[in-house]
């Protein structure tokens, strides 16, 4: 089994050191990190499988590095540390091992067979998920207006509740899912989202970026035509003068339901703007 590995230590010597062991393992290094920042941007960059990662680095810390990227973009995690306050938190972001400072090589080779075994263990379990996603996506494609979507996550299938969701941004041949603080990964293009999602609930209002309704708070005029979209938790979504033909019969229906129900709409008429 080849195994690829980022390594993020920002001690140069233990850097080294675990370089040097991984590779006399057969283990095959993309990336050595010297801070949480680096980390971040191989795991962009990189498809690794395993991650060895310091707690404590300059910046951005082990932590941090784990909540900086998508949860199913995170390859296993070995942690290396000197402290060991940090295990319980360490294993509840399911690290396959825990290598305490200083360590040598026979503690790091059954990390190594730790791993292995993990890895073993995931590629057959990712066959049956694989299988059952395709499955789950194959049911809910069935209904043009599905109560949840099927994800994949840190080798789980998770069903979303559509009417959960905050608001979805494209991000290449994939989209990402905002719901709270939480990001999921579906591999589809966003014109595919966008054509199974309720019209009256969700709202492309960009060509990369559809948001629900429900979250919308009010509307930021920034000139030219052009609007900011203010959700409830405060984020600000660009509305494109593409997508304003959209946000219009939206609110043109707020006012018609006004009209009808004698209650405030939620978001005003939207001036003619454009210069």
């Amino acid at each position: 089994m080849n195994i690829r590995a980022i390594i993020a230590e920002d001690e140069l010597v233990a850097r080294r050191s675990i370089c040097a062991m991984a590779k006399a393992y057969g283990i095959e290094v993309l990336a050595e990190c010297r801070d949480g920042e680096e980390a971040i941007q191989s795991l962009q960059r990189y498809r690794a499988d395993v991650l060895f990662l310091d707690v404590q680095m300059p910046g951005i810390d082990g932590f941090g590095v784990l909540n900086g990227v998508p949860a199913d973009t995170v390859p296993a995690v070995i942690f290396t540390t000197a402290h060991d306050q940090y295990a319980v938190r360490a294993f509840e972001h399911h690290a396959v091992d825990y290598l305490l400072k200083p360590f040598d090589g026979e503690r790091f080779r059954k990390a190594v067979d730790r791993l292995r075994l993990h890895l073993g263990n995931t590629s057959k379990q990712g066959e049956l998920i694989t299988r059952l996603l395709s499955a789950l996506n194959k049911a809910v494609q069935g209904h043009n207006t599905p109560e949840r979507l099927v994800v994949r996550s840190r080798g789980q299938v998770v069903l979303l509740r559509v009417d959960e969701i905050d608001w979805i941004e494209a991000s290449h041949n994939q989209v990402k899912i905002h719901i709270g603080r939480d990001v999921y990964l579906l591999r589809q293009t966003i014109t595919e989202v966008s054509a199974r999602l309720q019209p009256e609930k969700f709202l492309r209002i960009h060509r990369s970026l559809i948001v629900s309704v429900d979250r919308i708070r009010r509307l930021e005029a920034c000139g030219y035509g052009e609007y900011l979209v203010v959700l409830h938790d405060g984020k600000k979504l660009s509305l494109s003068r593409g997508y304003r033909d959209s946000l219009d019969r939206f609110v043109d229906g707020l006012l018609a339901s006004r009209e009808s129900t004698s209650s405030t709409a939620v978001i005003p008429p939207l001036p003619n703007t454009e210069v």
